[in-house]
């Protein structure tokens, strides 16, 4: 859906996290459909996140991802906001999916946002988070997002479970790569995809930016 015409919305930043494990079936990914009231990608499948609020830039992390991965988001964004990205996207896992991306501990923020995981003694933690995309929305687009994509191990990740505050997600389902391909996906969804397999193939590849100019998509590395 398109914007009225007039000043340009400036993309809202946003963080997303991809939950993925190993099964019988063989990797599995943590997926949701967007419920029909929503203006922005209605009846699509994706993965877990939303836009940073101010209090992702004082979240109570135990720890944070370091390196490259850090260091890519550096280079476009101050260390602060890369990690109120990393918050965000754990804070809507639990939100949506009621995933606790986490490592047992007292949570010392008496911020709502972390009510799940104060009341299950778990601290909100990102550093087993990896870096595996960025997308900016197009201009004149009713919302606009300038989002993070990261990756995690739900074995070694996620440390409770909680029922989902909100209904934003609905038919959240674990999904094999190829079941992925058969779901109404964004286009974004399906490039996020892919440069998860690039970087679960070649962990030393740089993480990449996509963005649309001029009706051409441009994929630049971060």
């Amino acid at each position: 859906m398109t914007a009225p015409k007039g000043k340009a919305l400036r993309p809202k930043l946003a963080g997303t996290l991809i939950l993925t494990r190993q099964s019988a079936r063989g990797q599995e990914i943590l997926m949701g459909k967007r419920s029909t009231r929503h203006v922005f990608m209605p009846e699509q499948y994706v993965f877990p996140g939303g836009r940073v609020d101010r209090a992702d830039s004082y979240a109570p992390l135990a720890g944070m991802f370091e390196g490259e991965d850090l260091d890519c988001m550096c280079r476009v964004l101050t260390e602060r906001r890369a990690r109120a990205a990393a918050a965000a996207a754990i804070r809507e896992t639990a939100e949506e999916a009621g995933y606790l991306v986490g490592s047992e501990g007292k949570v010392s923020s008496r911020h709502r946002n972390w009510a799940p995981f104060r009341k299950s003694n778990i601290q909100p933690d990102a550093s087993a988070l990896r870096v595996i995309a960025r997308a900016i929305t197009p201009p004149g687009r009713v919302r606009r997002f300038d989002a993070w994509f990261f990756q995690a191990d739900a074995e070694s990740a996620v440390a409770g479970r909680v029922k989902r505050e909100t209904d934003e997600l609905i038919d959240i389902r674990w999904v094999t790569r190829a079941e992925a391909e058969t779901l109404p996906l964004p286009h974004v969804t399906r490039f996020v995809l892919g440069e998860l397999d690039r970087r679960q193939a070649d962990p030393a590849k740089r993480p990449r930016h996509i963005r649309e100019l001029a009706r051409r998509m441009q994929i630049d590395p971060l």
